[in-house]
């Protein structure tokens, strides 16, 4: 009986301090909405035309289209990564699909991936697909770097 007791003060005591804090709370949104800034005079408000000005298109002329610049496949590949184009692929723009990759690239283990890094390990590993050394891949050369099918995984037996 005493403890109902005990337990029935606390939560009134308990509910009216949520409900102060409450109170204070909305009085200082309320504040906030009276400090807003007062309707416009009514000279200030100027009548839209009803009649829209006519220009004739052909008259016109735009700003120059951006000239595409010519890059390498390398280079556009390098840049699928390079998302701000600082020609450094930093270890977050890397990690984004391929983290085992790039400890692979990062040469000197600074975590920057330069493009010499990538290139030289691209064209190191063109080399090792060129099995005869000609500087040209035949599909069968190409075929040896195909990505190996992952095992299925095994149905669960719960």
């Amino acid at each position: 009986m005493r403890q109902t007791i005990s337990q029935t003060i606390l939560g009134v005591f308990v509910g009216l301090i949520l409900a102060g804090v409450g109170v204070f709370w909305w009085q200082a949104r309320a504040q906030i909405e009276t400090n807003a800034p007062p309707p416009p005079e009514p000279e200030e408000i100027v009548e839209a035309p009803d009649v829209l000005p006519e220009v004739d298109p052909g008259d016109l002329t735009g700003p120059a289209p951006p000239e595409a610049s010519e890059l390498s496949r390398e280079e556009r590949r390098f840049f699928r990564y390079d998302r701000n184009r600082d020609r450094i692929i930093t270890r977050n723009e890397m990690l984004s699909s391929r983290s085992d990759a790039f400890r692979k690239l990062d040469v000197d283990g600074n975590n920057l991936l330069t493009f010499e890094e990538w290139a030289v390990t691209t064209a190191e590993r063109f080399d090792g697909m060129d099995a005869n050394g000609n500087a040209e891949l035949t599909p069968a050369e190409f075929a040896t770097t195909k990505p190996r099918p992952r095992a299925p995984r095994p149905a669960c037996r719960c």
